[in-house]
């Protein structure tokens, strides 16, 4: 009620309405928050738009090994079609380069008795 009427005794006069310093901290805090969340808000979006070209870098990269694993994959196969062609199937030893021949299996034709 005191505030009223003191806000009510100075609307009448042109003289201009002085703020207590205790009001114009409360004001200047008020400003500083603004102030403070504006630049994290700032903050949190560069950020955003960095994580975002990350994740762009990323699949990128993430679909250019997906090629050459496919790649590699082919030259895998057309190798293996060319060593099977060459040597037949059977085991290579990768340390040591050896192949071992996989045995065949002899057909027995049946003989007609008479």
């Amino acid at each position: 009620m005191a505030e009223e009427t003191k806000l009510k005794s100075q609307m009448g006069s042109d003289n201009p309405v002085k703020f207590t310093d205790e009001e114009l901290t409360s004001l200047q805090e008020l400003q500083n928050t603004y102030a403070s969340i504006s630049t994290q808000f700032g903050q949190v979006k560069v950020s955003r738009i960095n994580l975002e070209r990350n994740l762009e870098s990323l699949d990128e990269t993430e679909r250019s090994l997906e090629e050459a694993w496919e790649n590699n994959r082919q030259v895998e196969q057309d190798l293996v079609k060319s060593l099977n062609e060459e040597y037949g199937a059977g085991t290579l030893n990768p340390t040591t380069g050896e192949f071992t021949p996989q045995p065949t299996e002899e057909v027995e034709t049946p003989t007609e008795e008479k």
